[in-house]
């Protein structure tokens, strides 16, 4: 699980165990208040479980049944008191704690191990915090229209950009909703301008809204983001790049292409697929173009370990732009 936003989030958790803390007490005044009697059989509940702890220590004849019948008192009150509340329209536990977490007890923490209630934090925390919060106003299926597409042909394509994109979409709502199942990995390429990017981060919102930690970044971004995990030993970083439930790597090609970013985005993508982490790639590329541009162990990955969508037609950012001018 990623560390890197651990405190803001421990945050959280404390505020929502001081708000916790501040009704119950507002509650305990209310039944101080109505029914004091509550209030009572309370205070003889602590005497007896203290008395329940201390006995263990005390040379009492016939320890066992003195402590059972002990218990059983504080069985008898505790039932009393739920009648009491019952009685007067309260919920029988409106003395106690309501946690929005039972496992954890809005700790995060189960032991020493984040509650999976610790992830919902983690997801609100990142996306608060990244590029994608922004991203996703505009880019979302919400504004999805295929009206950019047109119904004709062009050049030797099987089927017109309209049937492809239709076709595309069907596909990426098929990842969506599989995504807990399955380890499936998208590649989109073809020219600018025809809905790549778009639809990347149409699925990153629809994955965020479910709880799916996602992560977005250019490639240019990512290979400097791989710099500072292997010269300044960023483990929180690496660790987000490589656990995220998905990785977006956007506009593959477009960054400073060197042996290092080969070698780095190489073990980043073999460490993705070994974990079974899903990835979606997007490239301006030709794939034959990928397969010169990068080494052969990346290109393996890229065209077998994804599952391969072709973009085409015109440039929608254009047509938007001659749209908002006319």
């Amino acid at each position: 699980m990623i560390n890197g936003y651990q405190s803001e989030i421990l945050k959280i958790y404390e505020n929502i165990r001081e708000e916790e803390n501040r009704a119950l007490e507002k509650r305990r005044k209310e039944i101080e208040e109505k029914l004091p009697e509550i209030i009572n059989i309370e205070q003889q509940i602590g005497k007896l479980c203290v008395e329940v702890s201390m006995s263990t220590f005390k040379n009492i004849k016939n320890r066992d049944e003195y402590i059972k019948s002990l218990k059983e008192k504080i069985t008898d009150l505790r039932v009393q008191k739920s009648e009491l509340l019952s009685k007067y329209g309260y919920p029988i536990t409106y003395l106690e704690h309501n946690y929005k977490c039972e496992k954890c007890k809005d700790t995060g923490f189960i032991g020493t191990k984040k509650c999976s209630c610790y992830k919902h934090y983690l997801v609100k925390v990142y996306y608060k915090n990244s590029d994608l919060k922004e991203l996703t106003r505009e880019n979302n299926f919400d504004n999805f229209n295929v009206e950019y597409y047109s119904l004709r042909k062009t050049g030797s394509e099987p089927e017109s950009p309209r049937k492809n994109i239709e076709k595309i979409v069907t596909k990426c709502m098929a990842f969506i909703r599989n995504f807990q199942s399955s380890n499936e990995n998208l590649l989109f390429y073809g020219p600018s301008g025809t809905g790549k990017s778009f639809l990347s981060i149409c699925i990153a919102k629809e994955l965020l809204d479910k709880g799916y930690l996602v992560v977005y970044r250019t490639a240019e971004n990512l290979i400097q983001n791989l710099k500072r995990i292997r010269f300044e030993g960023d483990e929180n970083l690496e660790d987000l790049l490589i656990n995220c439930d998905l990785l977006i790597i956007d506009d593959l090609g477009a960054e400073q292409i060197s042996d290092f970013s080969k070698t780095e985005l190489f073990n980043l993508l073999n460490k993705k697929i070994l974990k079974n982490k899903n990835m979606i790639i997007s490239t301006n590329c030709k794939l034959e173009e990928i397969l010169q541009i990068y080494s052969e162990r990346i290109s393996s990955r890229l065209l077998g370990n994804f599952t391969l969508h072709k973009f085409f037609g015109d440039d929608i950012r254009i047509k938007k732009n001659l749209n908002k001018i006319r």
